[in-house]
């Protein structure tokens, strides 16, 4: 993410906080927690590739290779689920909608790999193929479903590049919408993949939560089970999705709830899936355990706001989309210092929920962390009435 801009407004707000922050309450361990936030637990050291952030902060808590190009395999279905996910907030698609497998998806997709066992002579909705999609990481409901809300694969493919563009997934590709074996055309980093995680929690909560993290998925009288390795065993585990491939070997990518807080996971490369579900455990708890969070805003909350130009109004709110807190390692005492930051003046028109400013955080003299901020109304183009008002406005001060 880029340095601030001394050219760009900011609101700053400082709170002095010289008290420790306040630890989230924890389960009782089942197996050893490790506390010191110095020490990574050695559970971690077989995965290649690891990055733990907590998301009320956006403070990276342990990072190993996060911008190290890696083939995600059916990680890549986390992607696909966002467009959809994006799709259905805009109108453009329906989750009651009917639809079925083609004939040249069935000949190439019909029992391949991870699958929901789609077939030509059965309807499916879209809510169903997305079910299928994030619990038992069905690939022939993926290009069922690109095929379905986008015409095809290729023009589902186009719309998965042009979203990750549109969140600044700046090492990431996508050539394939489930993530099968593509010669390395789809790749991405680990830091990209907490954005990308980070924008359906902020952006889908609701979504999020409807389809993502069930333990079982049932369709057409086949019951198959979620292969996510912290779901049902460890506390707060709500998502997200698993990945295996020869070439990629075991990935993942978790989510953790616990007293408000939140913590995204991502690893990647590990060679065995035992050691990806003991490191995904040991790294999860280490990050509850070992670092504390002091609440600073409820999610829908204003923070501040932004200049607009050409608008119907001058300025729009902006809006915590979640809920924001600051962190840092268990026990430590130091100020925390907010400002927000954004390119500026905005230009109307700005949709409600558009991200358009983060909230930087800085807690003592560790590095700052940015979150993202939400315009908290609509801000139409300005019309003539306006215009003019507007300019009055710029006279006067």
């Amino acid at each position: 993410m880029r340095g601030p801009d001394l050219n760009r407004p900011i609101l700053t707000a400082a709170l002095l906080l010289a008290l420790p922050l306040t630890a989230a309450p924890a389960r009782a361990p089942l197996a050893p927690v490790y506390t010191d936030p110095h020490v990574v637990p050695p559970e971690v050291g077989p995965a290649p590739i690891a990055l733990l952030v907590d998301f009320n902060s956006g403070q990276t808590l342990y990072s190993k290779e996060p911008d190290r190009r890696f083939m995600p395999a059916s990680l890549t279905k986390v992607m696909t689920l966002y467009v959809a996910f994006e799709m259905i907030k805009r109108g453009q698609l329906n989750p009651n909608a009917v639809t079925r497998m083609s004939e040249d998806a069935f000949k190439h997709w019909h029992a391949v790999g991870s699958t929901m066992f789609l077939d030509r002579q059965h309807d499916v909705t879209v809510h169903e193929l997305l079910m299928g999609i994030a619990n038992v990481s069905a690939n022939d409901a993926c290009v069922v479903l690109a095929e379905a809300a986008a015409g095809s694969v290729p023009n589902w493919l186009a719309l998965m590049n042009a979203e990750a563009r549109k969140l600044g997934m700046k090492n990431s590709h996508f050539g394939t919408p489930n993530g099968w074996m593509d010669e390395g055309q789809t790749y991405i980093t680990a830091r990209d993949y907490v954005t990308l995680a980070s924008a359906i929690l902020s952006r889908h909560p609701d979504l999020y939560h409807e389809y993502i993290g069930r333990q079982t998925m049932t369709w057409n009288g086949i019951t198959q089970h979620n292969h996510d390795p912290i779901l049902g065993k460890l506390e707060g585990a709500d998502g997200i999705k698993t990945g295996f491939t020869n070439q990629a070997g075991y990935g993942f990518i978790g989510s953790a709830e616990r007293g408000g807080r939140r913590l995204i996971m991502v690893l990647a490369s590990v060679d065995r899936h035992q050691d990806r579900a003991k490191a995904a455990a040991a790294l999860m708890d280490w990050g509850f355990a070992a670092f504390d969070s002091r609440a600073l805003f409820a999610a829908g909350t204003t923070v501040g706001e932004a200049r607009v130009q050409d608008g119907a109004a001058a300025s729009v709110p902006l809006v915590a989309p979640g809920n924001y807190a600051a962190t840092a390692p268990k026990g430590a005492a130091g100020p925390i210092k907010l400002r927000v930051v954004y390119d500026g003046p905005l230009k109307a028109p700005i949709a409600r929920g558009t991200p358009v400013a983060s909230l930087e955080i800085r807690v003592g003299g560790s590095a700052p962390s940015r979150v993202p901020l939400l315009a908290g109304a609509d801000v139409a183009r300005a019309g003539l009435f306006d215009r003019l008002l507007n300019g009055l406005r710029g006279l006067v001060s």
